[in-house]
């Protein structure tokens, strides 16, 4: 049976290849053992987009089918809460090493191009659809379900495994981030080369004139919840505070202008109000885990801008230095949780934030790019760590055709973009901080 026939649009479960059920239920369908999911229980806002066929045609494209029922095959047989969730973990790992091993040509990419992040997302998605409808044959209270959702979103993003092989003392190591696919309703179909990057870096090594460079990389979700819970800390903490000698170099990665690098050289304090794949929105204070008292209005990369600026390649490279502040005697408001308000007002400032302004905007907007940049570097700043960092914006994909999955345009301005933020992430380790 292909995978296709697990998220047939609208359509209930289909039980070892019998006809689907022809009242429609938006439910994500599985294969047998089938009896274990029940499509009538309710999916979050990102697990419904899987009633469109795109993304069974990218779980399929990308050779990761076979582990999306494997999955299911073991949620089904677990006999009680401890085994479901050891389950997911080795699940959601194996999704997140054949991403991994698939970019980087270790297995075969499946139909998709090998750089191609969006399988991984909505294979991800489809064993989070499982466990938000499965009914288990034990007593499973809802905490403990969201615990195995929340360790298939941790572990199947690599969040868990951010280690480097080699030695700090042999081996100079860069820790980068990727996020999700979003703007999904505009276009189910869209990828995010930030997370490609990060899928094809990982655990890989680079010999230059300086020395050997080993990349470690994990990717985030594109949901305000997660931020405002300290996902960024929890997962970064470790490496930025723990043991500083083992990163010499940290960059946030996301998708930003066309045809254009970004370098932002600040971070602001605040949420714009932008939808997020829950179709959630946020407009008001960044809420901080990583500083005691009251956070910074602003932080600010330490990465090389000027040399890394100065890397040869493909696409123009831009050191994006306003930032928008607040008005003067702006009164403060409370946070907004309603989407489609008005910004609230703003002033553009060209060459950073004057002391003691208050923030609207980093270099690189007010949305969770701007977001994981400020927390990352918060980080940074309370260890007291000298350590390189910053955010990078890489150009928006483009060539996604009119119809279908990808093109040779897509796929190629993906690559180009995974090569020259390489050779950006390199320039910034031989260039050092600034």
């Amino acid at each position: 049976m292909r995978l296709s026939a697990m998220f047939v649009p609208l359509i209930a479960m289909v039980v070892l290849g019998g006809p689907a059920a022809a009242e429609p239920t938006g439910a994500v369908v599985s294969t047998p053992p089938a009896e274990c999911i029940d499509p009538a229980l309710p999916l979050g806002p990102e697990e419904m987009r899987l009633s469109r066929p795109e993304p069974a045609e990218l779980i399929e494209g990308g050779g990761f089918a076979d582990l999306v029922r494997s999955f299911v095959s073991d949620l089904c047989a677990a006999p009680n809460y401890s085994s479901a969730l050891a389950s997911a973990g080795t699940d959601a790992r194996r999704l997140w090493r054949h991403a991994v091993d698939r970019a980087q040509g270790k297995e075969p990419p499946g139909s998709l191009s090998a750089s191609d992040d969006r399988p991984l997302y909505w294979a991800r998605l489809a064993e989070v659809a499982s466990v938000r409808q499965w009914r288990p044959s034990f007593a499973l209270p809802a905490r403990q379900r969201a615990e195995i959702v929340a360790a298939i979103d941790r572990i199947g993003r690599g969040q868990d495994a951010l280690t480097f092989a080699t030695t700090h003392s042999t081996t100079r190591h860069i820790l980068i981030t990727g996020f999700d696919p979003f703007t999904l309703d505009s276009d189910i179909r869209h990828g995010n080369p930030s997370g490609a990057a990060a899928l094809a870096l990982d655990g890989t090594t680079i010999e230059t004139a300086h020395g050997r460079t080993e990349f470690a990389a994990a990717l985030f979700p594109v949901r305000w919840r997660d931020f405002g819970e300290g996902v960024v800390e929890r997962t970064l903490r470790p490496l930025l505070t723990g043991d500083v000698g083992r990163v010499d170099l940290f960059a946030t990665v996301s998708v930003g202008s066309p045809g254009e690098f970004d370098l932002e050289q600040t971070n602001g304090a605040w949420r714009g109000g932008k939808s997020d794949n829950e179709s959630a929105c946020y407009l008001g204070q960044t809420p901080h885990t990583a500083a005691a008292g009251a956070a910074p209005q602003w932080t600010r990369s330490t990465l090389p801008l000027s040399e890394m600026a100065a890397t040869p390649g493909p696409f123009p490279i831009r050191v994006r230095t306003e930032v928008a502040i607040a008005p003067p005697l702006f009164p403060a408001l409370p946070v907004i949780t309603t989407c489609g308000l008005p910004a609230l007002p703003s002033i553009s400032v060209p060459d950073g934030p004057p002391p003691g302004s208050i923030a609207r905007a980093g270099g690189g907007g007010s949305y969770l790019s701007n977001e994981i940049a400020y927390r990352a570097t918060l980080l940074r700043d309370v260890a007291g760590a000298v350590l390189p960092g910053g955010h990078i914006h890489v150009p928006i994909l483009e060539g996604l055709p009119q119809s279908g999955l990808t093109s040779p345009e897509f796929d190629d301005h993906r690559d180009a973009i995974i090569a020259q933020l390489t050779d950006l992430l390199v320039t910034a380790a031989d260039s050092g901080g600034s």
